[in-house]
């Protein structure tokens, strides 16, 4: 049912924005998704379930706004400013995001380990929540992978490709830095057009 499966995750979302998870209800959750508890507990087996697949969507919700940041210019230096200013945003503006790409996980927040946990389930998106979740490292090379992918021109040399994801690399960890300490005037995307802006058009030259 990915129309109510979609619907508790949005509820669960909310209510973690209004209290700390220990106090999040599953019979709120469904009663706000407009569903039973009974549908509840079919897709996604337990509480922890829920949360592993509530962390699960917000985390590839980033990793599809650093694609569509991507997306957004011809410039490649442009390219990974947008990914900064995006991962600034999604930082700052959600405390699940914030936790997978900092480690940071605090007593607000579901305490789930990141290994796999044995799953049951016939739906196939809580199979892959119960799979691994991505730590902080997991989602900086996803980023950096993503990026290099993007950027790299077609006969590249192996140096220059080396080149490319070190500049995309570390245009993510600037990211995360400005995160948690503002860069001041020009944010996150100044920083890294000043920092990595000849590098990457050296790159694909």
């Amino acid at each position: 049912m990915p129309a109510a499966r979609d619907s508790l995750l949005d509820a669960a979302y909310m209510a973690l924005t209004r209290r700390p998870w220990s106090g999040v209800r599953m019979v709120d959750v469904a009663a706000v998704a407009g569903v039973s508890r009974q549908t509840l507990y079919n897709e996604f087996g337990s509480k922890e379930g829920l949360a592993r697949a509530l962390v699960r969507r917000e985390a590839d919700a980033y990793l599809a706004g650093v694609d569509r940041a991507l997306a957004s210019h011809v410039e490649p230096w442009e390219r990974l400013a947008a990914v900064a200013e995006w991962t600034v945003a999604a930082v700052r503006g959600n405390a699940l995001v914030r936790a997978v790409l900092t480690g940071c996980w605090s007593e607000r927040l579901p305490s789930l380990r990141l290994s796999a946990v044995p799953s049951s389930s016939a739906v196939a998106a809580q199979r892959r929540a119960d799979g691994p979740l991505p730590s902080p490292t997991d989602v900086v090379g996803l980023v950096r992978d993503r990026a290099v992918a993007a950027l790299t021109v077609p006969g590249s040399s192996g140096a220059e490709a080396l080149e490319l994801a070190r500049a995309c690399e570390v245009a993510v960890r600037l990211a995360l830095s400005c995160a948690v300490v503002p860069a001041g005037k020009g944010g996150a995307g100044e920083l890294v057009r000043e920092a990595l802006g000849s590098v990457v058009s050296v790159s694909r030259a």
